[in-house]
């Protein structure tokens, strides 16, 4: 009974902050929102035994979501926590067709006639899943996985106006601190 308290309540953050994506008034804040939401849904993924794909469910969405902020802090110039925005555009547009497409889907699933398992399941269910998953693209996924880490590196160091290098010297041990803006390490 704990299991399905559990699952209840992760689905039920899951809707919760997916939804608060539209309710906050920032992108950084609705980056992590929406990152709640995908470990949500990694963690239901985990309580139906589904190791590989929950696992990757939520690296891949936490990853995704830092990619996310630190392009914002590096592209924007800012603090994008700070600056307020909306993430609703065309409400009553944006609304019909939310409707629309529940009311299809929820049709779909009540009204279909669903097929008879045919076979037997793989022995090892989450192997067989993470083959058809992966099975082709793994060397993708391995070669755009460093450059992914170097972009991150990269703009993370490109955001940066001046680092300890420029505050100490080459080598570290410049004292004191010659640090060009004020306020800096140098005070």
């Amino acid at each position: 009974m704990s299991m399905a308290v559990g699952f209840g309540l992760l689905g039920l953050l899951a809707v919760l902050s997916g939804a608060a994506v539209f309710w906050v008034n920032s992108m950084a804040r609705a980056t992590y929102a929406l990152a709640l939401s995908f470990v949500a849904v990694g963690l239901q993924v985990l309580f139906l035994q589904q190791n590989y794909v929950g696992v990757v469910t939520i690296l891949m969405m936490v990853m995704e979501m830092a990619i996310m902020a630190v392009y914002m802090v590096m592209f924007m110039g800012m603090n994008p926590a700070l600056m307020p925005m909306s993430m609703v555009h065309s409400n009553k547009a944006a609304l019909g067709i939310a409707v629309a497409t529940f009311l299809a889907l929820a049709a779909g699933v009540l009204l279909i006639d669903w097929p008879t398992r045919r076979g037997t399941p793989a022995p090892d269910v989450t192997a067989a899943l993470g083959d058809a998953l992966m099975g082709s693209k793994m060397l993708v996924m391995v070669v755009t996985s460093p450059v992914m880490v170097a972009t991150i590196v990269a703009g993370i160091s490109l955001a940066q106006h001046r680092t300890r290098y420029d505050r100490f010297g080459d080598d570290l041990t410049q004292r004191p601190s010659h640090d060009t803006q004020p306020g800096g390490g140098g005070r």
